[in-house]
C-alpha cells in the first residue's frame, strides 16, 4: 500500500515539475523571438533594456544635448540631475516617479559615453595589436 502511494506522488511530482519546465521554455522562447523581431525592451533601436529610455528621451528628460562623438559635458548633466533630483524630492513635495525617471535618464547618458568610449578603446586596441602590461619581479 505504502509503496503505490509513493509511486503515485512520485508521479505527479514528475508530471508537475515537467510541465513548468516546458511551459518556461515556451516563455523563453516567445521572450527570444519577441526581442529579435525589435521588442519595446530590446537593446537594438537605441533603447536601454532595463530601463525603457532611448537617448533622446533621457537627453529631454535632463535638457541636455546629445552626447557626440562619445563626449558629452558631464558637468552640465551632473548639475541637471542634481537640481531636478533635489526638485523631485518626495519629502519635498516632489514626486519619486519623477525622481527615479531622471536618475535613469542620467544613468542611460552615462551607458551611452561608457559604450562608445569602450568600442573607441576597442577599436584603437585592434587596430595597434593587443600589448599586455608585463610585470617583473624585482
Amino acid at each position: 500500500m505504502a509503496h503505490r502511494i509513493i509511486t503515485q506522488v512520485v508521479l505527479t511530482g514528475t508530471r508537475v515539475v515537467g510541465r513548468a519546465f516546458a511551459e518556461a521554455y515556451r516563455q523563453a522562447s516567445a521572450s527570444q523571438k519577441y526581442a529579435a523581431a525589435g521588442g519595446k525592451n530590446s537593446s537594438s533601436g537605441g533603447t536601454f533594456a532595463s530601463s525603457g529610455l532611448t537617448l533622446d528621451e533621457a537627453c529631454k528628460i535632463l535638457d541636455v544635448a546629445p552626447p557626440k562623438g562619445g563626449a558629452m559635458n558631464a558637468e552640465q548633466v551632473m548639475e541637471r540631475f542634481k537640481r531636478l533630483f533635489d526638485q523631485n524630492d518626495p519629502k519635498k513635495g516632489g514626486s519619486f516617479y519623477l525622481q527615479s525617471k531622471i536618475l535613469r535618464a542620467r544613468e542611460r547618458i552615462e551607458m551611452e559615453v561608457r559604450t562608445k568610449a569602450e568600442a573607441a578603446e576597442t577599436a584603437e586596441e585592434a587596430k595597434e595589436g593587443w600589448k599586455p602590461k608585463v610585470y617583473k619581479d624585482r
